[in-house]
């Protein structure tokens, strides 16, 4: 007896099925995606440019030029005017504020931070927690008037130190969430062998958490940083004197009665947001992974 195998034979597919492929989808989903990326890179970009080109451009030639055309002589007079404008005592005033808060305010939540982790048995730690977590949402605006009469209470309107301590205190919360996050990633056991070795809890803070939380103290340091170096409300309404404003209140010297000079205002702009620039581009890596790994549970 013989018995014949017959191949079998293959399903046709119409091309409308052919057309549902996983593949077929995902590239459309691909194409969708970088269209989509092409066009936030343009919302990004034209900005940024048309402030550069406009910056070189000559107040005379400004209104009768197209606004995205690259100046057909550009100059330098609008870098110099802001220079002139007292720009080097705005640029120190806000080199002041921002160290001056910034290095306290770390300080202080990476202590309270590492303080609530190894404590958080303790019903008063679990308290000063709350009170942090309070902080979060209570905005600056809610609170300009309060910190106004206690500036104005303390007889420290008008100076830099009226800037700085507000700064130092809207800083902490966020900051102790993110440090007490990545301490509590940090492995028991390395606290246990070091308080076999004898370390206090002060060597413990400075000698283990301190490096092995370096990103997220970098992180805080960045970020703050950013905030109180583009703040604007507080310099508003706790100074008056010129020799007392930052850099984000002084844009308002190019400002007068009947116009605005635009492309001095925007070279003042370019130079103000050239530190914010430098700094992040040092410290965009740890800021992205301190804000992510921070959270990463």
């Amino acid at each position: 007896m013989t018995t014949t195998l017959t191949k079998p034979h293959p399903q046709k597919t119409t091309p409308r099925e052919r057309g549902h492929r996983p593949g077929a989808t995902a590239r459309r989903r691909n194409w969708l995606g970088g269209l989509a990326g092409w066009l936030w890179l343009a919302v990004v970009v034209v900005p940024l440019y048309w402030i550069l080109i406009t910056s070189l451009k000559a107040r005379s030639n400004y209104y009768a030029s197209n606004p995205l055309a690259p100046p057909t002589d550009p100059t330098l007079d609008n870098y110099q005017l802001v220079f002139e404008s007292d720009f080097i005592s705005y640029f120190w005033n806000s080199v002041v504020v921002t160290v001056g808060a910034v290095v306290p305010a770390v300080a202080v939540s990476f202590m309270a931070a590492y303080a609530i982790v190894r404590g958080w048995r303790m019903r008063f730690l679990r308290a000063v927690n709350g009170m942090f977590l309070m902080g979060l949402a209570i905005p600056l605006q809610a609170t300009a008037i309060p910190v106004y009469l206690i500036i104005i209470k303390l007889q420290l309107y008008d100076s830099l130190l009226a800037l700085i301590l507000p700064s130092i205190a809207f800083a902490i919360p966020l900051s102790v969430l993110i440090l007490a996050n990545f301490i509590r990633d940090v492995p028991k056991e390395l606290f246990d062998s070091m308080r076999v070795d004898g370390a206090t809890e002060w060597g413990t803070l400075w000698r283990l958490a301190a490096p092995l939380t370096r990103p997220a103290i970098l992180t805080v340091t960045i970020f703050n940083a950013l905030t109180i170096w583009n703040g604007f409300l507080l310099p508003l309404i706790l100074t008056q004197s010129p020799s007392q404003r930052t850099l984000p209140l002084a844009l308002w010297t190019f400002q007068g009665e009947y116009g605005v000079n635009v492309p001095a205002l925007l070279a003042a702009v370019v130079l103000t947001t050239l530190p914010l620039i430098i700094l992040y581009a040092f410290g965009r890596r740890q800021l992205l992974s301190g804000l992510t790994a921070g959270f990463s549970r």
